[in-house]
Order: structure tokens, then sequence, then C-alpha cells
């Protein structure tokens, strides 16, 4: 998730070398892999073309399109007032769509292509690396071939799945195409955060037949089955993404105009109507006063995007597919954002923690033990003590558990 420690401390460059192997080890016949990143685990590029500006240091225009997320000198202070208003959405709430800034043109680049996963900043400084720890094992360890046998599926996490139809049409092309170039091996799915319930709304899309065909298992790490808690937060507060030189109420602005994050709230699936999520004085909120909360902190299109989306969250039919669903735990993770009496609700709330892996909550984490029983396909789990939500993506068990699942050496 976006929202989950992206940056991990003040701006620092330091550039990584990648070592690339040009050939699969002989006879290894493995499974090709596709790379499903979370929110913000994407790169972006945008081009301008404005008639105005927020501030006099914002360009205005640009000669062709540049990469805005993650460039890490986008995200400074001041200068950040121009990346807000380059990312941020509007929304229609008659379309149910939404548009970017006038004058503002964003693309997804680099599709099928690991390396726009791999780093989230093209230079590779090391605060923008992603899945680049998976992707150098699977070549140097294992011998994949970038763009062969790995291939990355990058999309817009700021939409959410309505509006995210194109994405899963290209990605059943990737994957029959990725299958096709490695000798009809059927292909894993390596998805991070928010690229599990994406990931399951794909396949829950594909008949048996294809998934049979084409799918060797699906790995998550860390995925966000049922929502978060911490959606929440942010929609109230906003998130500082792991910084300590950015304020989180200056992202708020940008952050809060994203309907992926109104889908990744809690569901009703896994959290009580009746339980309390946001504490104040004068009221609680639950589930069933949503729509009231985000009518109490000024974001009311927060509720539009819950509305347009809830629907992929209700339906939480059994992938079809092996899975290995793998996640932190023991991680202090919001439960309850809680405003102390004589605060008001557009103050700050103090987190009262839950377990989870700082980012998720654990029944959300837990999610795909709900379809045991419930396909023929083999579930496969298991909890990691004290590895965070994007941690996972470079701790060395995960990284060993993902060269057993690819070696058929099953843990």
């Amino acid at each position: 998730m976006r929202f989950g420690a992206i940056i991990s401390v003040i701006l620092l460059f330091s550039c990584v070398k990648v070592t690339e192997h040009y050939r699969l080890k002989e006879g290894s016949n493995r499974s090709p892999v596709v790379l499903i990143p979370g929110d913000g685990g994407s790169q972006v590029e945008a081009r301008l073309n404005k008639t105005s500006a927020v501030h006099y240091i914002c360009e205005k225009t640009s000669s062709g399109f540049f990469n805005i997320w993650l460039n890490l000198e986008l995200l400074v202070p001041v200068v950040i007032d121009c990346w807000i208003d380059n990312m941020k959405l509007i929304y229609d709430n008659v379309t149910r769509r939404t548009s970017n800034q006038d004058g503002v043109e964003i693309r997804i680049p680099g599709w099928g292509d690991p390396f726009v996963v791999e780093y989230l900043d093209p230079s590779k400084a090391s605060p923008g690396s992603y899945f680049k720890d998976i992707g150098n094992m699977l070549v140097t360890e294992l011998g994949y071939i970038r763009n062969v046998s790995l291939r990355g599926a990058p999309y817009d996490f700021r939409k959410g799945p309505s509006e995210s139809e194109e994405f899963f049409v290209k990605l059943k092309s990737l994957i029959e195409e990725t299958y096709t170039m490695n000798n009809n091996e059927p292909v894993t799915l390596i998805a991070h955060s928010m690229g599990g319930p994406m990931s399951l709304i794909f396949l829950q899309r594909q008949t048996q037949k294809w998934k049979d065909k084409y799918i060797s298992s699906l790995i998550s790490l860390a995925a966000v089955w049922g929502g978060s808690v911490k959606a929440l937060k942010v929609f109230a507060i906003g998130d500082d993404l792991g910084t300590y030189v950015l304020r989180q109420s200056i992202l708020k602005d940008e952050q809060i105009t994203s309907p992926s994050l109104g889908w990744l709230l809690p569901s009703k699936l896994f959290w009580k109507e009746n339980e309390v999520l946001v504490q104040t004085e004068q009221k609680n909120y639950t589930l069933l006063d949503l729509q009231q909360f985000f009518t109490d902190i000024n974001v009311p299109n927060g509720w539009e995007f819950r509305k347009d989306n809830e629907q992929f969250q209700l339906n939480f039919a059994a992938p079809g597919t092996e899975i290995h669903c793998l996640h932190g735990v023991e991680i202090d993770t919001v439960e309850r954002l809680y405003y102390k009496p004589g605060t008001s609700i557009d103050g700050s709330p103090q987190l009262i923690p839950g377990d989870g892996d700082g980012t998720v909550n654990l029944r959300s984490l837990e999610g795909c033990l709900h379809w045991q029983g419930k396909q023929k396909q083999k579930i496969y789990h298991k909890g990691f003590p004290g590895i965070d939500h994007m941690n996972i993506l470079k701790n060395t068990s995960i990284l060993d558990y993902i060269k057993n699942v690819l070696t058929r050496a099953i843990i």
C-alpha cells in the first residue's frame, strides 16, 4: 500500500548494480513469473501543458514525459505542492470516473517490463527499490530472464478496480504471451499488498479451464484481502510515507483523491458492523457510519469511492489456483482512531494498535484462510513474526520461500 513506508528515511540516493543472466539454467523448466505491484508500486510518468500552477516555482509545461512517481527530487518541501497538483485526481460523481488535472497527462510506463516495478525511481535510488530483491534473486540464483521469464504488470494504482478494466484485459494477454514465450510453462503470479486483491479479481474473471492451463500459483505478499483501518487514518489525516521531511497533512491533499484508497477501507466481511473504528467524545463511527464520517471530515468523495468499489470487496470467491499466502504478524497496526476528549474530528487522533504487519490488520492478511475447503487447489499460509508490510519484499525467509515454490520444493 502506498500509505505504507515506501520511502525509507530522508531522501538519500544510492545506486544499486543489477546483474543480468541471459539464459535460463539448462533443464530448469521453471514457472515464469509476473510481478503484480500494490498501491504506489508502479512508476508513473507525466507530461504538462498547464495554463496555471499552484506556485511560482512549479513548471507549467514539459517537453515530454518525465518520471513523477517515484521522483525523490519532487518530494521535498515546497516542491511537493507542484507534485500534489500534478498527481491528484478529479472525481465526477455522475460518470463515477476520475480524470487528471487540466493540462496534466499521466501514463504508466513499461508494460510487461519488470524494471518498472523493481525500481519505482528509474535512477535506481535506494529508497525507490520495490520488487528489486525478488527480481535479483530470480535472475541471479534461478536463471530467470527479464522480459522473457520475468515480467511486470504495472497499473495506475490511484484508481480502484471499477476503473481498471483495461488492466485486467492486458494482464490476461501478458500471461498468455509469457506462457508461450516459456515453452508453455504455467505462470506464477507474485503480488504485493493491493496487488493481492487485484490478482483475485483477475482470477475470478477467468474460466477454470483457462486457469488450469496458464496459472501455476499465486504467491501473495502482505495482501490486503479485506481492507485496512489505516485507509481510514489516511482519509482523516494523511500519511507521511515514512519520511521525516514530509507532513502527512500536506500529502493528504493528493492521497484522498485516489479511489483505490476507498476500496481499501475495512470490509464488511472482516469487520463487524457495530465495531467502533473511530471514537470521539461526541460520536463513535462504525462501518454503518462511514458516510457520516466522511461528511464530518469534509471528504465526501471517500464515501463515493467506497460505493464504487465495495462490490469488489464483497465478492470473495476463491481464486481457483494454488495460493501461497505470506504476511508479517505481531507488529503494531492501527485498529482504531481515538480522538481524546476536547479533540475535534479535524485534529489528530491517537492510533490504537492491534496485530498486523504495521499497515494491514491481521484479519485482512489472513483473508486467504476463508477459501479453505472452497477450492480443490492447495492453500498454503504462513505468518512471519516481525516482518513488516514493506520489508516482506526483501526478507531472506520470504525470498527462500519463493525460491522453494518455484523449484517446487514447497515448504
